[in-house]
């Protein structure tokens, strides 16, 4: 079910001390510690399974500016100009490649959405995204079918590979003096005189000045016994992979119920564009005013569930004592099942709009975990009551494709270095201001 990933083996040694502890192997997690060890700054990187094993290797593999939220556009800018040098960097392959994106608009109403980001949000930005008439549409994506009112088109974003690139860019970090822990879950924080003074995982404590929450969907629970309260809603998102598939499309893109990325190995990824399932937790009920304009926004397109996820979640603790086995050990790899309905949907879809994929073989399906916050901008921030304790989660979806930039702007957050971009966007305390953040329309 889950997909392969490059195994990366965990070092064996656990040292006793180091400066930060990166908590999560995502891409998220891998691209911080990266960038630390990059300025020499001594990290370990701690992983409760194995590296970018849950949604970052589930993932679309798009990498891209068009259609970001305008507080998200400067630090995507910043992730695809480091995408274009990450092979150099890491010195692996980690299937960046510009292929371009195209959004295609069924209907005149959706074009008229994206011609309005495009004015308030792209030019602005200097972005190179522009409008397709149908002509240019049929050049860009040969084998284009159907009737389509129009497109938004980004030469210069592109796509990578999540199976390879986290594994690479976490055996890079450690290329770099980076420790690499897997299979070494970290059950809380310590701290001394009102701030960090370590972690303790369940291999034995480390003592550090810094700690990196990069949990992904896995971060509301463990902020809990720290007294931080992180709005984050779960949402799965299903995908398939086919064989390889002579003649399809070279570049990305999205249409009505599809979207679909080239592989390096000459098969695609297809899934919905939107359609996803939510199931019902106690969370949902908890943070329904934070989440409520964003569930208005999208309620089309979410499959609402309400079953034993609810009841699980119901039943895990929500604090625990650190020299016993903590929840982050019981679920070494969140692996949930497709949801099939959704990916018969994008196979009928994908097989409209480009009748080449009436050919496709599905070689492998697999469910993933999106954390979501409640205005669909992730947290890259510091926290005031806690010095030393640092959040990058909540990436809604946009992780891997800004990861390199996220990574690079928490480095620069924990070392004191001005930051490559402006953070006040993804600072952790805008959910406690009022009015509540909103997802931006333009998005």
């Amino acid at each position: 079910m889950a997909p392969r990933v490059d195994p990366v083996p965990s070092d064996e040694t656990m040292p006793t001390r180091t400066q930060v502890v990166v908590v999560g192997g995502g891409i998220i997690g891998v691209c911080t510690a990266f960038f630390l060890a990059r300025q020499g700054v001594p990290v370990v990187l701690c992983e409760k399974g194995e590296i970018a094993g849950e949604q970052s290797s589930r993932n679309w593999g798009w990498c891209r500016k068009m259609g970001r939220d305008p507080l998200e556009i400067p630090l995507s800018v910043e992730a695809l100009r480091l995408w274009a040098e990450m092979n150099t960097l890491v010195e692996a392959e980690t299937g960046f490649r510009r292929c371009g994106i195209v959004y295609l608009c069924k209907s005149q109403l959706d074009l008229t959405k994206k011609e309005a980001w495009l004015e308030q949000a792209g030019r602005p930005h200097q972005i190179d995204s522009h409008l397709l008439t149908r002509d240019q549409m049929a050049r860009v994506l040969p084998g284009l079918a159907g009737t389509w009112a129009g497109a938004l088109y980004t030469a210069s974003d592109g796509r990578a590979e999540p199976q390879h690139a986290g594994p690479a860019i976490a055996l890079a970090a450690r290329r770099l003096g980076a420790i690499v822990l897997t299979s070494c879950a970290v059950r809380g924080v310590e701290t001394a005189g009102g701030r960090v003074s370590g972690v303790v995982t369940e291999r034995g404590r480390i003592d550090c000045a810094s700690v990196v929450l990069a949990g992904g969907v896995w971060s509301r629970l463990f902020c809990g016994p720290l007294g931080l309260t992180l709005p984050q809603l779960k949402v799965m998102s299903s995908v398939m992979r086919t064989e390889k598939l002579p003649d399809g499309p070279e570049t990305s893109c999205s249409g009505d119920g599809f979207g679909l990325r080239r592989r390096l190995d000459g098969g695609y990824n297809v899934a919905s564009w939107s359609a996803n399932v939510a199931d019902i937790v106690p969370d949902t009920v908890r943070f329904m005013p934070d989440f409520l304009p964003a569930l208005s926004m999208q309620w089309g397109n979410l499959r609402l569930r309400l079953g034993g996820a609810f009841f699980r979640e119901l039943t895990t603790p929500k604090r625990w004592a650190l020299d016993a086995a903590s929840p982050f050990e019981r679920v070494r790899v969140l692996d949930p099942p497709p949801y099939r309905p959704i990916l018969r949907e994008a196979q009928r879809n994908i097989t409209a709009a480009f009748p080449v994929f009436n050919a496709m073989k599905v070689a492998e399906t697999w469910g993933g975990v999106i954390d979501v916050t409640p205005d669909a901008i992730p947290v890259i921030s510091g926290t005031d009551t806690l010095p030393g304790f640092f959040i990058a989660t909540g990436f809604t979806g946009h992780g891997f494709g800004i990861a390199p930039g996220a990574g690079r702007l928490m480095a620069q957050l924990v070392t004191g270095e001005t930051p490559v971009v402006d953070p006040t966007p993804f600072r952790f305390g805008r959910f406690a201001e009022r009015p509540r953040p909103v997802p931006s329309a333009l998005a």
